[in-house]
């Protein structure tokens, strides 16, 4: 046990040393935005960014464009392994009660309205997502669900050595 305890708190300590430099700053691995008066809104998280054939997409944004859809109730957009992009954009979709569409329909809604590198490449429609006992969603679950039903595998780039 007094090892494990060791070990932990080794971790703790080198945890806390990647999320705090040496000035002071803490890096919790949010995105923001500052607006004129100082104020910040978080709008995603680094971790969550997709890495596309060298453009940064950040999933929070085509979820709130997707959102829009009439028929999108909710929505979860995240990467997945592509041997030429690196990753390729998912969404998984929840739709609203009653209502009916197609993965064309989702991808026709976004092209002319978003970056055609944002326009998700896999539309997957959902009944529920994978959660956490606290209520949040764990989208490594969903990319992971979503790599073994695609068969994709992940490959060795600078973020995943």
């Amino acid at each position: 046990m007094a090892e494990q305890l060791d070990f932990t708190m080794g971790q703790l300590l080198e945890d806390t040393a990647k999320a705090i430099d040496a000035e002071g700053w803490l890096h919790t691995g949010d995105l923001a935005v500052m607006d004129e008066n100082g104020y910040c809104k978080i709008t995603g998280r680094i971790k969550n960014m997709i890495i596309r054939g060298g453009e940064n997409i950040y999933p929070r944004e085509i979820e709130e464009f997707l959102y829009t859809h009439s028929s999108v109730s909710d929505v979860q957009v995240y990467g997945v392994p592509d041997r030429k992009y690196g990753e390729q954009v998912m969404a998984a979709i929840k739709l609203k009660d009653g209502a009916d569409c197609t993965e064309e329909e989702i991808r026709d809604f976004c092209r002319g309205r978003i970056a055609n590198y944002k326009v998700p490449h896999y539309v997957r429609f959902v009944d529920e997502y994978p959660m956490t006992a606290s209520g949040k969603i764990q989208k490594f679950k969903l990319r992971e669900m979503a790599m073994r039903e695609l068969l994709l595998q992940e490959a060795e780039t600078a973020r995943t050595a």
